[in-house]
């Protein structure tokens, strides 16, 4: 979920910059914050921060256990 919300914060960065655009508020809205809140919410997912707890116990495996006969 961080790695979308991260391409999204970098894609809306770059339309910004393309459009050499601030949108009024050049010290809040510049591509430099973008990019690092994007970066930051890649360290986020890199982190593992907001995944889902593996369901099944941490099962890996479908069927029939390997090497089990």
């Amino acid at each position: 979920m961080f790695a979308i919300a991260a391409a999204a914060v970098f894609g809306f960065a770059l339309l910004l910059d393309l459009l050499d655009s601030d949108l009024g508020a050049p010290d809040l809205f510049n591509w430099q914050t973008l990019v690092l809140i994007g970066l930051f919410l890649l360290a986020l997912y890199f982190a593992g921060v907001g995944r889902a707890a593996a369901g099944g116990g941490g099962r890996w495996y479908r069927g029939r256990r390997p090497g089990r006969g």
